[in-house]
């Protein structure tokens, strides 16, 4: 009977091996030192990622993931970068800005605990194991989130307005990005 460590070591050798399927098709480098020094450590692994994100998408009904993307950065913004979307037709479009999320598979429950009790002390007080069946999976998740529509047939806010939710939306990417230094400095810790 092959060894939990061997198995584990198996599965993350042939996951880190696999093509990018993000939409992007790379890592975000706002968060790759993070993913790097994760998969360096031996009873750790990353499975996804995302540095954070300012998107402008259409939804087009309430099904779960049935929209289209109209903008996405990974970096602060402002309206300038946006304003011939609004030249288009669209039924639906949300202004969302996310925090960062990061999906680490854990060779043991011991391993997630450790990893979860580190990042509780930095304040990242969404984290938590999402699965415990096939793989030990813990989330870890900023909290930094905006998400509001903005037009529905017709742009419902006004310039102002759009001015301040990017304003508000950069703050949280910086913010996001300091969680992200605190967690890198924590994770040196883990071994």
């Amino acid at each position: 009977m092959e060894s939990i460590t061997n198995k584990f070591q198996k599965y993350k050798r042939q996951f880190l091996l696999k093509k990018d399927k993000s939409i992007k098709g790379a890592k975000d480098k706002g968060i790759l030192k993070v993913i790097n020094l994760i998969n360096s450590r031996e009873n750790y692994y990353t499975t996804s990622s995302c540095s954070g994100r300012i998107v402008l998408y259409e939804k087009i009904n309430d099904k779960k993931n049935n929209f289209n993307f109209l903008f996405i950065s990974h970096d602060k913004t402002d309206l300038d970068d946006i304003k011939d979307i609004f030249n288009k037709k669209y039924e639906n479009i949300w202004f969302r800005q996310e925090g960062f999320i990061l999906h680490v598979c854990c060779k043991t429950i011991k391993d997630a605990e450790k990893l979860l009790n580190l990042i509780m002390k930095i304040g990242l007080k969404r984290s938590g194991i999402i699965s415990l069946k096939n793989k030990i999976m813990v989330e870890i998740i900023g909290t930094e989130v905006i998400d509001t529509i903005i037009a529905d047939k017709k742009l419902l806010v006004d310039e102002t307005y759009l001015k301040i939710l990017f304003n508000e939306a950069n703050k949280k990417m910086d913010r996001n990005k300091e969680k992200i230094d605190r967690l890198y400095e924590a994770l040196c810790r883990l071994n």
